[in-house]
């Protein structure tokens, strides 16, 4: 764990995400044993680094998704460093996107369509602003399922 006190910012933190993360989204056919295929999404965002102090600021700042160690499978894998993995889905990555979208660059486009997916109502910028009372809500709904699963 890291000081309790100190938060990473959120401008810093997508600009950091806009470089060394990903996001992936896509409606999959998904195979159902014993049963017919069906569409589904997949909405994830994951950023990997080999600093654990800067992922777990950047989780704990957050609040949200999860951090776990990439483990890496071959011989030659060994002498490699130890990778951290923070990764959101859905409705997690929904709240993330909000938190970015203001200082998003290279991924605003991807960050746009997942905002758009969950709130499609949102018909222009102004629209976009996040309702502080509403996100402290969610946030403590994302805290309940995160220390329960």
């Amino acid at each position: 764990m890291t000081n309790p006190v100190f938060k990473l910012d959120i401008p810093y933190m997508a600009g950091l995400f806009d470089g060394e993360g990903s996001i992936y989204y896509k409606q999959i056919t998904e195979k159902r044993k014993g049963r017919n295929p069906c569409k589904v999404w997949k909405i994830r965002m994951e950023m990997s680094m080999t600093d654990l102090n800067v992922m777990e600021l950047f989780h704990e700042t957050l609040g949200v998704g999860t951090l776990r160690e990439r483990r890496f499978k071959g011989a030659y894998a060994k002498n490699w460093k130890k990778q951290w993995r923070w990764s959101a889905a859905h409705r997690q990555a929904l709240y993330v996107c909000k938190l970015f979208w203001p200082f998003a660059l290279v991924k605003l486009e991807k960050i746009e369509k997942i905002i758009d997916h969950y709130e499609p109502d949102i018909k222009n910028v102004s629209d976009n602003i996040i309702d502080l009372a509403l996100e402290r809500e969610k946030k403590k709904s994302y805290e309940f399922w995160n220390n329960n699963a």
